[in-house]
């Protein structure tokens, strides 16, 4: 049974189980409507006989059948999505929601313990199959394949962040004794050259300390250095589907092969998405307007979607505007904004972010090329990167 099949009639019998996950134990909340009071129990976290045992305890409790469908839910986490799949593999209906989305007491102080949120929680989910579908956003789950094609962009992302806080960290110490020196394969060299103001070495210790830091940017730029080599072997060779919608972006001017994998990845490849709204609202680009009494305003774009979507749909529409300046998307962007301050185009830019990403869907899906844009061999931009310290590719 699917989140989709779960809008029924009323007069179906069904069994209700809301999940509140923990590190050592899960609670689980039971019903069979909205009139019945909650029944908790808790179990060890992760005893999947426990809690195929407390559904069938459940069940006798409440007078059921033992074939009554059971339909559940749990808020997205650390947990992932592996109980989703295998409550679907035991064909128990189950929806994984946004935590974010949650309706909560808005009082300063209010109890709060996970007896009470899985009980709650459990009542929003009979709301939910009896058809109120504002009581919360439910998550699109990927397939197992596909959440696992994300792993090589998001390592190389956390990769990154990494190779910056050790360049930080190392400059960051030299300048403290009012040194500076370039990062390359010579550092741990020079290093040794280096004199303070009174023309003494620097301390061992610290001399110590840069060589081990430099070392683990030496690891880390060689593990960056692997994985984009390998990701570049995948869009060369493999002829997938995500692949073919990979180069098929890669063949617009201003978009490389970064911004593709993930729009790829993280959405166009397997996300169903119907219209120009759900994909907007999907990177968290929708509007969120307020307007209460006399007061009416902008509060900006919603942030309720794929951060990753977002932060490269904002990337990309700057290279877009200077590399597709005969585009519809600029055009309207100079006539727009493009005479205002700075502050006028930094909103700018994200308004059209949000048209970007809505073209660039059309353009994979449909083959809408975008109003004006230009095209060139993907194959250009498949060019390795050299390793910066390469001197030191062979050190273990």
């Amino acid at each position: 049974m699917t989140a989709t099949s779960m809008n029924c009639s009323e007069k179906l019998a069904f069994l209700y189980v809301a999940f509140e996950l923990g590190e050592r134990t899960w609670k689980l909340a039971f019903t069979v409507g909205r009139r019945q009071r909650p029944r908790v129990r808790t179990v060890s976290a992760t005893d999947l006989v426990a809690v195929l045992q407390e559904i069938q305890r459940a069940k006798e409790r409440f007078g059921l059948a033992s074939d009554t469908q059971v339909v559940s839910c749990y808020e997205a986490g650390r947990d992932g999505f592996w109980l989703h799949r295998w409550l679907e593999s035991e064909a128990i209906g189950s929806i994984v929601v946004d935590s974010s989305s949650i309706e909560v007491n808005r009082r300063s102080r209010r109890a709060k313990t996970d007896r009470l949120d899985a009980s709650k929680l459990v009542l929003m989910l009979v709301r939910w199959v009896e058809g109120e579908r504002k009581v919360w956003s439910v998550l699109h789950v990927p397939e197992d394949k596909h959440e696992d094609e994300r792993q090589l962009h998001r390592e190389l992302e956390m990769l990154k962040r990494a190779r910056t806080s050790h360049r930080n960290r190392i400059s960051g110490l030299l300048i403290a004794q009012g040194q500076r020196l370039a990062l390359s394969e010579k550092f741990l060299a020079e290093l040794d050259s280096l004199r303070r103001w009174d023309g003494t070495p620097l301390p061992e210790s610290l001399r110590s300390r840069l060589k081990r830091e430099f070392k683990r940017l030496q690891l880390v730029e060689r593990q960056i250095d692997d994985l984009e080599q390998e990701r570049l072997r995948e869009i060369r060779t493999q002829n997938t589907e995500q692949n073919q919608r990979t180069r098929k972006l890669m063949g617009l001017r201003g978009i490389g092969i970064n911004s593709s994998w993930v729009f790829v990845r993280e959405m166009f490849g397997w996300r169903k998405l119907r219209n120009r709204r759900q994909v907007a609202a999907s990177c968290g680009l929708a509007p969120t307007p307020y307007a209460s009494g006399t007061g009416e305003h902008e509060q900006g774009i919603s942030k309720a979607g794929n951060r990753r979507m977002r932060a490269m749909a904002v990337e990309i529409a700057w290279l877009w505007l200077e590399y597709q300046p005969r585009s519809e998307l600029t055009r309207w962007y100079n006539r727009r904004f493009g005479k205002g301050n700075t502050r006028m185009r930094r909103i700018g830019i994200v308004a059209l972010a949000r048209k970007l990403v809505v073209a660039l869907w059309k353009y994979v899906e449909r083959d809408e090329l975008p109003a004006g844009g230009e095209l060139r061999e993907w194959q250009t931009k498949l060019r390795p990167r050299r390793c910066k310290y390469s001197a030191a590719r062979g050190a273990d």
